[in-house]
């Protein structure tokens, strides 16, 4: 464990940019309100090896909200590791870090 030189007002991350933010706010509100818009899927024609459109149809979101949910995450952790590393000035945008936070 190493003994680091920065205080409370040092910032650990730098600037924030709201494009990742943004997309990830879209993509995680499309995997919540789409599967619970009932109307959407409130009947039973058509169906799909012999399931009605009502059961298939919450199934097919499982994995499609598991991407998406996955896809979000990516995005959260890339702009985190950018902007820790505008902080640190080591410009890895993909780089990792120990438990205090420094570039290996």
């Amino acid at each position: 464990m190493s003994i680091s030189n920065t205080t409370h007002e040092s910032p650990t991350r730098g600037p924030a940019k709201p494009l990742p933010y943004v997309i990830s706010g879209i993509l995680l509100a499309a995997a919540i309100v789409l599967p619970l818009s009932v109307p959407l899927y409130a009947h039973a024609d058509p169906h799909l090896f012999g399931f009605p459109f009502f059961y298939w149809y919450q199934m097919m979101w499982v994995p499609i909200c598991a991407a998406l949910i996955g896809i979000s995450y990516k995005l959260m952790i890339t702009e985190d590791n950018r902007r820790r590393a505008d902080v640190k000035g080591a410009g890895t945008i993909n780089g990792s870090y120990d438990a205090e936070g420094d570039a290996k």
